[in-house]
């Protein structure tokens, strides 16, 4: 037998055996330890303990020969502490919590912040008129059925029940109605505002006019008529309008839907920007939930006019 023959083969590649396909998970797994060490070392950073930061800081310093220079904070007492002198504008955006009762005339308000602090001047301004109509219906002892509202129109007067202030299906006032619109009228005429007399009507139909547009319509220019020529408000500050079923105050036929619906509206428009307009509901919704109070909301136009005044002088 030759020398070749008795020469050992070579051996085979072993049956079923394949190439590593989950090397990925070992530079996964260094990736995700650096990580790890990142989020270690961010975490550790994220409360500064001043003494060790400088030790730190100048060991490192004197390490790379470089001399050691104190490092303030800006708005700060200190190298990295005493931030009682950093000031940030107030936020007015989300009408609630504490609200700071300063503003320094030196910090730049937001767009947000002047937007409210405006509202806030138009809301005590509707405020006060409506405060003065209460104090008048009161002493008369004809505060019930009238009700008081802001939205983003202004204030809004509502004279509701047609039972209480109109005859039947009728734009005749009735003796109450009449007594109600010359006690509004006096607050009214002294104040610049257009006032806007808008009617309105339940879905029932009426049988004295074509429509409720009709009525409603006629039921507003009564009062408006009552204003003008008995309550002595200028022709030019007030106007009327119908609006019929089409806006009702509440869904379905019960009897108190019916009644709500029946209804006049006096609206004191507020003149007002109509970002600024569109705020007056929101600040009257979070005084009615306690978000906000009104010693807060006075505290700021208190603060606002103080500025304002500084500004001026």
């Amino acid at each position: 037998m030759s020398q070749l023959a008795l020469r050992p083969g070579r051996k085979k590649k072993a049956e079923g055996e394949h190439d590593n396909h989950e090397r990925w998970a070992v530079s996964y797994a260094d990736m995700m330890t650096v990580l790890l060490a990142l989020f270690i070392v961010l975490y550790a950073i994220s409360a500064v303990d001043n003494t060790k930061y400088e030790e730190l800081r100048e060991s490192l310093a004197r390490g790379f020969g470089q001399r050691v220079v104190a490092s303030p904070v800006v708005g700060s007492s200190g190298p990295l502490s005493g931030l009682e002198s950093f000031q940030i504008a107030p936020d007015f955006t989300g009408l609630a919590g504490d609200l700071p009762a300063e503003i320094d005339p030196e910090v730049e308000l937001s767009p947000e912040a002047i937007t409210f602090l405006e509202a806030a001047k138009e809301y005590e301004q509707l405020s006060d008129i409506q405060s003065t109509l209460q104090e008048q219906l009161q002493a008369q002892g004809l505060e019930a059925n009238v009700t008081f509202l802001v939205d983003d129109r202004g204030l809004v007067v509502g004279l509701v029940g047609s039972d209480v202030y109109f005859a039947p299906d009728t734009a005749s006032l009735t003796g109450v109605a009449n007594h109600v619109i010359d006690t509004m009228a006096g607050p009214l005429r002294n104040q610049p505002r257009q006032i806007s007399v808008e009617g309105h009507a339940n879905v029932l139909p009426s049988h004295n006019y074509a429509t409720n547009w009709e009525l409603s319509s006629a039921r507003a220019t009564e009062v408006l008529r009552r204003f003008v020529e008995y309550g002595s408000v200028p022709g030019s500050l007030i106007s009327a309008t119908g609006f019929g079923d089409a806006r009702p105050l509440a869904e379905g036929v019960s009897d108190s839907a019916l009644a709500q619906n029946r209804r006049v509206d006096i609206v004191i428009r507020s003149d007002a920007s109509e970002d600024v307009r569109a705020m007056l509901p929101k600040i009257a919704q979070a005084l009615e939930d306690g978000t906000l109070t009104t010693a807060q909301l006075q505290a700021q136009i208190d603060a606002a006019n103080a500025a304002d005044q500084g500004d001026a002088t």
